[in-house]
């Protein structure tokens, strides 16, 4: 996948998106046991994962998370990653309950507005020098 190591759950993310770089400050600000890392979808390594996942040539989705064996996507990546943080934020994950349908059909209306609605930037999100090593290369 990249030549970093390889952690027990990856969250690949649109690098450009304010909402989604504002989504992985959220989540490494609460994963107090370190369990993700992270790699910009534009990024070599997010690349590599996405090639892993014969995901080339469709659109970027604004989240996905590698875990498991299995790559969880629309709202499904959200509540996932919100189980796996732990307390409070698990609690997060009963909106599973949901169907799915109802659940992407509102995380794709936020998705085609992200740009609009949050901005975009030029670059990719580049982490600090401390959390470089949760960064896929």
């Amino acid at each position: 996948m990249s030549a970093s190591p390889q952690p027990g759950a990856v969250i690949l993310f649109d690098g450009v998106c304010n909402l989604c770089n504002a989504w992985v400050n959220f989540v490494i600000d609460h994963d107090r046991s370190e369990t993700f890392s992270f790699g910009a979808q534009q990024s070599a390594g997010g690349r590599a994962v996405l090639d892993t996942l014969r995901w080339t040539g469709r659109d970027l989705a604004g989240i996905i998370l590698v875990a498991d064996g299995r790559a969880y996507t629309d709202s499904t990546a959200i509540l996932e990653i919100y189980r796996r943080l732990g307390s409070p934020w698990r609690y997060f994950a009963l909106l599973r309950i949901i169907p799915r349908p109802v659940r992407d059909a509102v995380y794709h209306w936020v998705a085609r507005h992200r740009y609009k609605w949050f901005g975009k930037s030029e670059t990719c999100r580049v982490p600090t020098p401390q959390l470089r090593r949760r960064f896929l290369a």
